[in-house]
């Protein structure tokens, strides 16, 4: 592919960045709100189908006043997928200044809850914008010369658990360990349910978290992993999860998990890293493609995890 004359303006990079932020505040993506749906069908609790109801009569309230639609906004991250002929007016450290310009934007423009604080201080610049804050985080794809940009809005507290399994664990001690974190995710209020619940497996501690968030926040409802064995891991944790006892926030039902998506990596030999992440209830995600030529395209489904993104061999 011929790389293109003119590089993607940055002020298209920053408009758009305003936007998707917008989007994700108060736009539920529609394979989340069809899950929901979903699930008032089959959940047999009165008080968890009240929930799955009002929470759906919010996200309509939410999109026709054009506000929030959960007072904890999260805090804004970003996912960058560039194609390898790309190219942005002033390079990537100018489209990185573009994102945090537009977070700052977008906290009073929408309004957002300003989460972001130092950790010591308690300093906060009123505009979610700091130290690595908003997080930038980027792949890359072969023969396109455009750039993705997603972004997500995941609460930063809790809903977020760890463990060192070991290769003689095997599915049952991944199982257990997804059981212990949604009864205390539930029991605790740990977690905002029902939710989307990513897993990491494999890689080393640092590479098992981060791709256990992406698989809970860049993979939409429904979405299978393309290996069989892990696809079957999936479905079996979803439904283990809405066997539990727990619905929508913590109530009694089985409406606990949306969907399940496990993400994995090649590990050390000797060990069996594993991470669980639970997005939330306001399923905050929104994408843009930014083509060459600087028309944008919106959509809900971020395609983070390609063929490429995948690959496993030497090429």
């Amino acid at each position: 592919m011929a790389i293109p004359i003119s590089p993607i303006p940055i002020s298209v990079v920053e408009e758009t960045g305003v936007e998707l932020t917008r989007r994700a505040a108060i736009e539920i993506p529609d394979d989340y709100r069809a899950g929901i749906k979903d699930m008032m069908t089959r959940e047999e609790d009165e008080l968890s189908r009240f929930v799955l109801q009002a929470m759906v009569e919010n996200w309509e309230v939410a999109e026709q006043d054009r506000r929030a639609m959960c007072a904890d906004t999260g805090l804004p991250r970003y996912y960058v997928k560039v194609g390898n002929e790309a190219r942005v007016e002033g390079g990537f450290v100018a489209l990185e200044r573009a994102l945090r310009r537009a977070t700052a934007h977008a906290t009073h423009a929408i309004p957002l809850r300003p989460n972001r604080v130092h950790p010591l201080s308690r300093k906060d610049h009123n505009n979610n914008v700091g130290i690595l804050a908003p997080e930038i985080e980027y792949s890359f794809e072969p023969d396109a010369d455009w750039i993705d940009v997603t972004t997500v809005h995941k609460g930063g507290l809790f809903g977020t658990d760890y463990r060192m399994l070991f290769p003689g664990d095997g599915i049952d001690g991944i199982k257990r360990f997804f059981l212990d974190v949604m009864v205390q995710f539930g029991r605790r209020g740990l977690a905002c349910q029902p939710a989307i619940v990513g897993i990491g497996l494999g890689g080393s501690k640092d590479t098992c978290m981060v791709i256990g968030k992406q698989a809970a926040c860049l993979r939409t409802v429904g979405d299978r992993h393309p290996d069989p064995q892990v696809a079957a891991l999936e479905q079996e944790l979803k439904d283990l999860g809405n066997s539990i006892g727990m619905g929508p926030m913590g109530f009694v039902g089985k409406s606990m998990v949306v969907d399940c998506h496990v993400e994995v990596a090649y590990t050390h030999t000797g060990g069996m890293p594993m991470s669980v992440h639970s997005f939330c209830l306001s399923s905050r995600r929104a994408v843009a493609r930014i083509h060459a030529d600087g028309r944008v395209e919106h959509r809900t489904d971020p395609h983070w995890f390609t063929e490429y993104h995948r690959r496993e061999g030497v090429e």
